[in-house]
């Protein structure tokens, strides 16, 4: 019996690229490079800035410059966090529901906490998350199973009585090492080399709304 839903943030809920890549495209015009356009940004927003500065700048962690790159695009984002970026349609809605059926809900993204906290606090959800683990709160990040560990113990709930809703691999694979129901947002930043059929999620959605039939209730 599910009595949780749990969310990944960037790409699930929220709609972050705008935002996210602005911070990089004022990045490239600091090194005096060319803006990358939305529809190369969006598909590599869930990968957060090793994505983006892999896009703008062909760097990769491994690579020297990557660590200065990375600092200077956090620095950059950090002052724009929710601009442009807003709640997809249909998540609002769908929170009031899973409310009102008496479920808990709650949010496990790789989103460093001091990103994550004040973008959640200026997110019009209708009523607060009842967790919230970023991707630094236990040390570890998704696809490690730890943070969603933490959340389904933090609500009270067995891993087996939650379902997890993210747009990447590496959500539908911690979901799945713990004993979730895994739910792939279609509607997210998925990429046209990734193979979401390959990835294992239980459900697949087109619009927030549609998990509505995966739920109790």
């Amino acid at each position: 019996m599910i009595t949780a839903v749990l969310f990944d943030l960037d790409g699930t809920l929220a709609d972050t690229a705008p935002d996210l890549g602005a911070a990089l495209n004022r990045l490239l015009a600091e090194e005096g490079r060319k803006p990358q356009p939305y529809s190369a940004i969006r598909p590599l927003a869930s990968h957060g800035a090793r994505g983006l500065i892999e896009l703008g700048f062909g760097v990769i962690p491994q690579d020297e410059q990557f660590a200065v790159l990375r600092e200077r695009f956090l620095a950059l984002y950090e002052t724009s966090l929710c601009e442009e970026t807003a709640l997809f349609e249909g998540i609002h809605a769908l929170i009031e529901k899973i409310a009102a059926r008496g479920l808990q809900w709650g949010i496990v993204t790789n989103k460093p906490a001091r990103y994550t906290d004040p973008l959640i606090a200026q997110l019009p959800f209708p009523c607060r998350p009842g967790v919230v683990v970023s991707g630094d709160t236990v040390g570890v990040a998704k696809p490690d199973a730890k943070p969603m560990y933490f959340a389904a113990a933090q609500l009270g709930v067995d891993p087996a009585h939650c379902i997890y809703v993210g747009d990447a691999e590496r959500d539908i694979e911690a979901g799945r090492k713990v004993g979730m129901r895994t739910v792939l947002a279609d509607y997210g930043y998925i990429s046209g080399k990734d193979k979401p059929h390959e990835w294992g999620a239980d459900h697949r959605i087109a619009h927030p709304l549609d998990l509505l039939q995966h739920l109790p209730g």
